[in-house]
Parts: C-alpha cells; structure tokens; sequence
C-alpha cells in the first residue's frame, strides 16, 4: 500500500519530461551543426526516377526558430503550470480551482432566477414550469444515477414517483433527505429470529402481510417470531416513517421479492445510503429540486 503514497513516479514524470526536452534541444544542435556528405552538385547523391534529384540544404532557419521557440515554451509552460510530476506550477493552476470558479460563476449568474422561487412554498414552486425545468435539470445531473431518469428507481434504489416513503413524502421531509442523506441500516436478524427454519417461516409470514404468495403454515409459525422485527417494522409490519424502516404489508420491494430474497435480507442485513447533497447544491437548488422530487409522485395522482 506505501507505493501508492511514493513519490517514485512523480519524480519518474519529471525526470522522463526534462529529458525529453533536453533530448530536443539536443537533436536542434546535432541537426544544425551536421552536413551529410554530398556530390560537387550540392545533392547526396540519391536519384529516383531517373531525374530526381535529393539536394543537401541545410534547415530553413525559420523551420529552426520554431522548434527553438517551441523548446522554450514547453519550458516556461512547465515553470508556470503544473506538469512535472508533484510541482504545483508558479502559477498555482489546477483543475480543481477552475472548476470551483465555474461553478461559482454560474451559481451568481442562476442566483435571480433562483430568488423567484426561494420565497414559494415548495406546492407552488411545483406548479411553476419554469422551476420544474430546473428541477428535472439538477435531478438528472444529481440524482438519476441511483433513482433513474425516470424516478423510478431499481433494485435497492427507492421510486420517487410513487407515495411509498421511506422517510416520510412531505415536503419538509424530502428535503431533509436531499440535504442531510440517509444511511438506512437494518443488522443480521438471523440470530434475533431463532433456526434457519424460523428464518424461512418469518420470511413466509412477511409474504402473507402484503397477500403475496406464501406457505400458510409455515406464515403461522414465523408470526410470534416475526416480534424480533416489529421493534423497528411495527406489529402489523406497515413501517415506520421516522426510522426509515419499509412497509412490509405492501407490495413494493426495495431490494427484491421472494422468499429468498427476504431470507437474505434477514441472515444478512443491508445498509443502503444516500449522499447529503448540502455543499454540493446551494440552498435555493434543494428547494427547487426538493419540489421537483415532491411533484413526480402527488402529481401522478391527481394532486394539484
């Protein structure tokens, strides 16, 4: 693991690179002060196709010039940029702070178009197309590649366009989630549960809450079991907004559906997380995209 924290191949990119521009200039000299031995006629001797002819001409000097200036450039680009192994540059350059001032520069350029709907309530920020516009815009930059383009997510990944929540699917409450993350953990059960056979009987009993198909008996035997889980799930199963805990009595499965697909979950648990995106987006951007989240699923059904 110490060589990745070696400063071999930084010194091996700025050795390599002066030596190749040494190695130029020294090929500039060769080249100008050599003359290849040729006829009295002023040509090496060389004839093709009868009648032509390979004179012996020294390099135009402007030819010359050129690759004298462009030695020095490269010279004083390394001097003021970075390009030799760990060296900064003179000048301090890096991609990293260009991308900070642009990202800076269009934010106070977008700022007057953000302060329209910072003061909204995030219903009727909602309403507003232009915002929506937005609002898709930062979604696809920032959120589909876990959620989808269409919301809709996938395996492990929450749809946003139903109202089967978490979390809770107010607006206060997205926004939470958009600015501060989520890191939803549920531990091995296995051991909580009893036996394997008391593993597949609550996973059995978890099938019969939502009236997916299951083995009567053995959902009969898992429900005194299935205590171990309702700290978190509820009695009924249906959840628990504030822990983050699913709804068991539906049929919407975050991370597959089946009785081995329960039974993993229980003998392994699962840790999903979401990224905060506070100090990655500006205040007035969460409000926006927090609305553009809010309106896929209440839209969709019917809301105003």
């Amino acid at each position: 693991m110490s060589d990745f924290f070696s400063s071999f191949w930084s010194n091996y990119v700025a050795i390599a690179t002066l030596a190749s521009i040494l190695l130029c200039a020294l090929l500039l000299w060769v080249v100008a002060r050599s003359r290849t031995p040729g006829s009295a006629d002023g040509t090496t001797g060389h004839v093709w196709d009868e009648d032509l002819r390979e004179a012996n001409n020294p390099m135009p000097r402007w030819w010359m010039g050129l690759f004298v200036i462009t030695i020095v450039f490269g010279i004083g680009y390394l001097v003021a940029y970075p390009g030799l192994g760990s060296y900064q540059g003179e000048l301090a350059w890096s991609t990293q702070s260009e991308y900070s001032k642009d990202q800076e520069s269009a934010r106070r350029q977008l700022e007057p178009v953000y302060a329209g709907f910072a003061a909204m309530p995030v219903e009727r920020v909602a309403g507003e197309p232009a915002a929506m516009a937005i609002g898709e815009r930062l979604f696809l930059n920032n959120c589909a590649q876990c959620h989808g383009s269409d919301a809709r997510g996938s395996k492990g990944f929450p749809n946003l366009a139903d109202r089967d929540w978490l979390h809770g699917g107010t607006p206060d409450k997205i926004k939470e989630s958009i600015t501060q993350g989520r890191t939803g953990v549920m531990p091995p059960m296995a051991e909580a549960v009893g036996s394997t056979d008391d593993v597949k009987n609550v996973a059995n009993y978890v099938l019969s809450l939502s009236g997916s198909p299951h083995d009567s008996v053995r959902a009969g035997l898992g429900k005194s079991k299935f205590s171990a889980c309702a700290a978190c799930h509820g009695a009924a199963g249906t959840g628990n907004p504030a822990l983050g805990a699913p709804n068991l009595a539906d049929k919407i499965w975050l991370h597959g559906y089946g009785q081995e697909a329960i039974i993993s979950i229980i003998n392994t648990g699962k840790t999903n997380q979401m990224p905060a995106q506070q100090g990655r987006l500006t205040d007035a951007q969460i409000h926006v995209l927090t609305a553009f989240v809010w309106g896929l699923s209440n839209k969709a059904n019917g809301a105003p």
